[in-house]
């Protein structure tokens, strides 16, 4: 099955992760939310699957486009 990459839309800090690496995920779920010009944007999923990997920690400082999860469809 082929992986789904998750990137984020804006630069900022992680502040929360609401997914579970090995949890169902559908298409439209949030996988982070990242704080950027005091409003928490969330990061969601493109497509269902399971979460194979989450690649950022509360706290990190992430860059638009950055990889911050995998999902397995």
């Amino acid at each position: 099955m082929p992986d789904i990459k998750v990137v984020t839309e804006v630069a900022g800090r992680v502040c929360a992760l609401p997914a579970e690496v090995g949890g169902h995920i559908g298409d439209g779920d949030d996988i982070a939310f990242v704080e950027a010009m005091k409003m928490e944007i969330p990061v969601a999923a493109p497509a269902a699957g399971t979460l194979k990997s989450i690649l950022v920690s509360i706290d990190d400082v992430v860059a638009e486009g950055q990889l911050v999860a995998i999902i397995e469809t």
